[in-house]
């Protein structure tokens, strides 16, 4: 009977966690209450996640990442890696690729790849290229560095300690590195042959923010429905009447479309996505051809007011907003702001809409400012302003010391002077007494949503194993390769992982098959190490969707992409890396 019990929860939990109709953090606590009330857990079973070492470890991982960039350390070898490419598009896209994955083989990589969005944004801006070709390709090379050591990434971590807990031993601090290394340069390689060929080619709009003598704005305008646009293909139009207007989406419906993709003829109410001058907006508005698209205070094209922007605002995942209305008249004049729409995964709310809406990760906020706010917008841990995020404060005198500490965090780690929990939290100390990390800063970077969801599922992991319900699951995994080799079985096992790691979270998908893993291992009568690494690189593999990995939805709204364009991308990387590791993992750690 408790199996089954605790297969509904299963069943629920992932139902929830995939829909998200309820916030992932309530479903995580919503859990543990769950396997209490039922007494399939004892409350110190059930609420050992909170002193569990992943949690601590992971924890501390996120307020070392956030010493690291407060300093400036990574952004100063950033940039210079950026500006050695010279505007060359396969430089910069190489640039790109290394400059995220050596950090992300030691760091949380979303910070890095914040970091890596706004200096390619800014880049695309100085020498006109496409964000679109490189965004996607830094993501994925930071999930991919990810693998190289156990601090990459915070499954490794998590499986690694789940791993002793089920007395297996830890996983060392490069143990994962000879096939993590191997998969990443793969990965690597292959992103940048592939991505230039397959990659869209959508131009910045977030660009010239520094007041010129003739400062283009950024405006939503809806065609007038007796309009002499209608009918007529709007770049060919507004490049021939309008030379200063440049198109960059058009928002039929709720439904955004891209005019470099598909040859669209305008109808009535469109909402074209454009950049031009004060004269030519004035212009097309006063003959009638378009009209605003929302009601914007204050903002007055004729005045040609240099003071008086529109800018693009991105949600990074440590937001305070997510789960905010926009619309609400306190948050704006709390940031001192506007809104005027939000664009979500090919979606587009406009201000009537936006009333229900709870903002998100990757949400992209088009918003009206003056440039005296978007000073404090740039300075604001809330809200990433497209292409100049790294113009943020940092303290570079503090650079040295971050670096230093963080070395001597893996060195300890790695030589076995300090188990992981120690060095890291020791490390996030030393951080804080030296003011390379101020302690709201530490405390803001938690990313309590992540650690909740750790924290929930670990539970959820002790139930199925505590009442069998891992070795039934192994055992009906078991049936279809009964009789076949156990290298055969660790392959499908890999590929299973990397199925659902695209559906739920990674650090979910880890600890939820994990047990199962090693009781199918002990079903076959062989070492179930190879099974536990096979999660760690079955888990990490997520590029085939923009929802499988937090990175993705970063990159999702500025690179302007759709869901198909992380498929093209992305399957290929999901091939090579679980080939790689089908190959590998029997050869490194042995049955």
């Amino acid at each position: 009977m408790a199996i089954w019990f605790v297969s509904l929860i299963l069943a629920a939990t992932i139902f929830l966690l995939i829909t998200e109709k309820i916030p992932i953090d309530v479903t995580a606590v919503g859990l543990m209450v769950v396997l209490m009330v039922t007494r399939i857990l004892s409350p110190v079973e059930a609420l050992a996640g909170f002193a569990n070492p992943a949690v601590i470890t992971v924890g501390s991982m996120f307020m070392l990442s956030r010493g690291l960039m407060r300093t400036g350390a990574l952004a100063f070898v950033s940039e210079k890696m950026i500006e050695y490419s010279r505007g060359r598009d396969r430089r910069i896209l190489i640039m790109a690729m290394l400059g995220t994955a050596l950090p992300s083989a030691f760091l949380n990589n979303t910070p890095v790849v914040v970091l890596f969005v706004s200096i390619i944004m800014s880049v695309c801006c100085e020498y006109g290229l496409s964000p679109s070709r490189y965004l996607i390709p830094v993501s994925f090379c930071s999930i991919a560095a990810g693998t190289c050591t156990l601090i990459g990434t915070s499954t490794n971590i998590i499986v690694s300690d789940l791993s002793f807990k089920y007395g297996y031993g830890t996983i060392q601090m490069f143990e994962l590195s000879p096939l993590g290394t191997l998969i990443a340069i793969l990965v690597i390689a292959l992103l940048f042959i592939l991505s230039p060929r397959l990659m869209p080619q959508h131009k910045a709009p977030v660009c010239e923010l520094k007041g010129e003598a003739a400062p283009r704005y950024l405006a939503e305008l809806a065609a007038h429905p007796e309009g002499k646009l209608i009918g007529h293909d709007p770049q060919e139009f507004l490049s021939r009447r309008y030379p200063s207007i440049e198109l960059f989406e058009l928002i039929r419906g709720d439904v955004i479309h891209f005019p470099e993709r598909e040859r669209l003829r305008v109808a009535p109410d469109d909402i074209l996505f454009v950049k031009g001058t004060a004269n030519d907006l004035v212009a097309i508005l006063n003959e009638g051809i378009v009209d605003p698209a929302h009601k914007v205070e204050e903002l007055n094209f004729r005045a040609q007011d240099e003071n008086s922007i529109i800018v693009e605002l991105i949600i990074p995942p440590e937001s305070a907003l997510i789960g905010e209305q926009p619309i609400e008249a306190n948050l704006q004049s709390e940031l001192g702001i506007q809104f005027i729409a939000v664009k979500r995964k090919g979606i587009h709310y406009t201000r009537q809409k936006l009333r229900n809406l709870k903002l998100s990760i990757g949400d992209v906020l088009l918003i009206h400012c003056t440039r005296d706010k978007l000073d404090e917008l740039r300075n604001n841990p809330d809200v990433i302003v497209l292409e100049d995020i790294h113009h943020r404060i940092v303290h570079k005198k503090k650079a040295p010391i971050a670096l230093v500490i963080f070395a001597a965090m893996i060195a300890a780690a790695s030589t076995g002077l300090m188990n992981i929990v120690t060095a890291a939290v020791t490390a996030v100390f030393l951080m804080i007494i030296t003011k390379c990390l101020h302690l709201r800063d530490a405390y803001r970077s938690l990313d309590v949503k992540v650690l909740l969801l750790i924290i929930g599922t670990i539970a959820l992991g002790a139930a199925m194993e505590k009442t069998g319900t891992a070795r039934l699951y192994a055992d009906a995994f078991l049936a279809p390769f009964k009789g076949r080799n156990p290298a055969l079985i660790l392959s499908a096992f890999i590929l299973l992982t990397s199925i659902i790691t695209h559906i739920i979270s990674n650090n979910a998908t880890a600890v939820l098959l994990l047990p199962i893993a090693i009781s199918t291992a002990l079903s076959l009568e062989v070492d179930p190490r190879p099974f536990i690494v096979g999660i760690c690189f079955g888990a990490s593999c997520c590029y085939a969707s923009p929802l499988g990995y937090q990175t993705n939805l970063l990159v999702y709204g500025p690179g302007g992409y759709r869901f198909t364009d992380f498929l093209k991308l992305g399957i290929p990387m999901v091939v090579v890396s679980w080939l790689l590791s089908s190959l590998f993992i029997p050869l490194i750690w042995h049955f």
